[in-house]
């Protein structure tokens, strides 16, 4: 009998995550030699390499793979055995990992976190920031417990909870203010600025446009919202943001706001977490407080 442990399944699992023993090492908060060795340990029990190793990078073997895809079933369901008893043991507390997208975070996170701790006085907030993908690719993994994020995401596996919704706003140089506001077909030629590649922001602002095929020459990109509206301000073209982000990103910058008439473009904001979540209740909790949130910050409900 093979006596592995639930520390060296976790450990493989991120050496597969990270491909770098230096960094999974950190992500579970052991040395990089202790995890190289409970890894060759494994690798004794099973007679044969889980990871080929070179300078530059960790690759799994084909053992390595299987063993990995089986590991995460299993720290699923241990996750959910942990929910289990969360879940019948009264109010939330003990940690929670929310995962929020980069073009909400900024805007609404400090009122969610003081929603959520007038209200769940025990619960202890992990908080992850990157883009979509990331987020639902953590959920599926049991790497996070839900995730704020524009719908629909049409995950099967995933339970969606519409939040509320919110327009575009266009920015353009602040000479243009009180011009006429150009049809979405026009914003292409007056140099349209977008998020980088994998925020779903972006490809939302392209669907607007009707431009979801255009050729990259015609776009530019910016790292951030804040990056977009300053590239306005300089005078090399316009964009879209979020309503919830004209206040904070605009205030110091040479540009002017316009709404676009109707049909508006606009986002749903949603929460999302595993459907197989035994705290599904508990988290349907969370949804409504943070789309209470939204609503107290001016936008409309679902």
């Amino acid at each position: 009998m093979i006596n592995l442990t639930l520390k060296q399944i976790r450990y493989v699992e991120a050496l597969a995550r990270h491909r770098h023993f230096g960094r999974a090492a950190e992500a579970c908060a052991i040395s990089q030699p202790a995890l190289s060795l409970q890894v060759k340990e494994l690798e004794r029990m099973f007679g044969a390499p889980l990871v080929e190793r070179s300078a530059r990078q960790v690759r799994l073997t084909a053992l390595g793979e299987e063993f990995v895809r089986k590991a995460r079933e299993i720290l699923l369901g241990v996750e959910e055995l942990e929910d289990l008893v969360r879940a019948s043991s009264g109010p939330l507390s003990g940690r929670l990992r929310l995962g929020i997208i980069p073009t909400v975070a900024p805007y609404l996170l400090p009122q969610i976190i003081g929603a959520l701790s007038t209200r769940f006085s025990d619960l202890e907030l992990d908080l992850r920031e990157t883009v979509t993908q990331s987020l639902i690719d953590e959920l599926l993994e049991a790497r996070l417990d839900l995730a704020i994020v524009a719908l629909p995401i049409s995950e099967p596996s995933l339970r969606e909870f519409p939040l509320f919704d919110e327009d575009f706003i266009l920015v353009r140089p602040e000479a243009d203010e009180g011009a006429p506001v150009p049809d979405p077909q026009s914003l292409l030629s007056m140099g349209l600025l977008l998020l980088e590649e994998g925020h779903c922001f972006r490809d939302q602002a392209l669907s607007f446009c009707q431009s979801a095929k255009a050729r990259p020459r015609q776009l530019m990109e910016g790292s951030s919202l804040s990056t977009l509206v300053q590239m306005v301000g300089a005078g090399m073209g316009v964009t879209l943001i979020p309503e919830m982000a004209a206040n904070l990103e605009t205030r110091s910058a040479r540009v002017s706001l316009a709404r676009f008439p109707p049909p508006t473009p606009s986002r749903t904001i949603g929460m999302v977490w595993r459907a197989s979540n035994p705290l599904s209740e508990q988290l349907l909790q969370i949804a409504a407080i943070v789309s209470d949130v939204g609503q107290a910050k001016g936008h409309a409900k679902r």
